[in-house]
């Protein structure tokens, strides 16, 4: 009982997972709190699960990820053992369980715990003033791609090391304007690389400030029209690489 399964498929583009999620929320009673086990941070599902819990701010959400056997079993265990905990307590219980979970043998292939210390206190750095050349003063493109889904699992995952790209940059006027989905971008970026949200046209001011000179940037459009907009302005895109479109009424497929 209140359990909803939500399947991704290939043909299948955010907007189809996003009212999928929506349809299983409102399966449940308005009052219960909901939890989310889900496969990767900064996956489609893990966005658009965060993107129904953003939109939803009355309402108790949680959302892990990194889905496993033991988090799966540890799911149900919690809701046997205490039917009326909320979903804070559960998911601490889950994600230690899931954690103590994954181990190796012969033991020497585990590996040692390191003590975390407290991290210092960032330090504030000051605009570098317009008109500073760093580096050659041109900004890199390591790689252009075009995803309805924009950042995504396989983006964080695979493209981004793959192209050793240092920020990860969305251009599209549509999401730069909605607060909502830039913060779920940001927040799914993958560790020790900055994303940033930007309409069209500050993409192509940014491709011809000198202060960029040292950048390695992974840009993402979302429509062939914003890739477009964006080499007609000046970017220097040599080769898009051209990842997953969803298909909707009055597109055309080609191959």
């Amino acid at each position: 009982e209140k359990v909803q399964v939500v399947t991704f498929m290939p043909n299948e583009g955010p907007d189809d997972l996003y009212a999928k999620f929506n349809n299983a929320v409102a399966a449940f009673d308005a009052e219960d709190e909901v939890l989310v086990l889900a496969d990767l941070w900064s996956g489609s599902p893990f966005n658009q699960a965060s993107r129904v819990m953003g939109e939803n701010p009355e309402r108790k959400f949680a959302i892990i990820t990194g889905l496993n056997l033991p988090m799966l079993i540890q799911a149900y265990t919690e809701r046997l053992m205490d039917a009326n905990a909320g979903v804070d307590k559960v998911a601490a219980n889950i994600i230690k369980e899931a954690k103590d979970g994954i181990k190796a043998l012969p033991e020497e292939l585990n590996p040692v715990e390191e003590v975390a210390t407290a991290a210092a206190a960032p330090v504030a750095q000051a605009a570098i003033p317009e008109g500073t050349v760093i580096g050659d003063g041109k900004l890199k493109i390591n790689l252009a791609r075009l995803d309805t889904r924009l950042l995504h699992g396989q983006v964080a995952t695979a493209w981004t090391p793959d192209s050793k790209a240092d920020r990860i940059i969305v251009a599209s006027d549509n999401v730069a304007n909605d607060d909502l989905r830039k913060e779920l971008i940001k927040q799914a970026a993958p560790n020790g690389v900055k994303a940033n949200v930007v309409p069209i046209k500050k993409l192509i001011d940014v491709a011809k400030d000198p202060r960029f000179g040292e950048t390695h940037a992974l840009i993402l459009f979302e429509t062939p029209q914003d890739a477009l907009r964006a080499i007609e302005g000046g970017v220097p895109i040599k080769t898009l690489n051209v990842g997953s479109m969803a298909h909707s009424t009055g597109k055309t497929m080609i191959n």
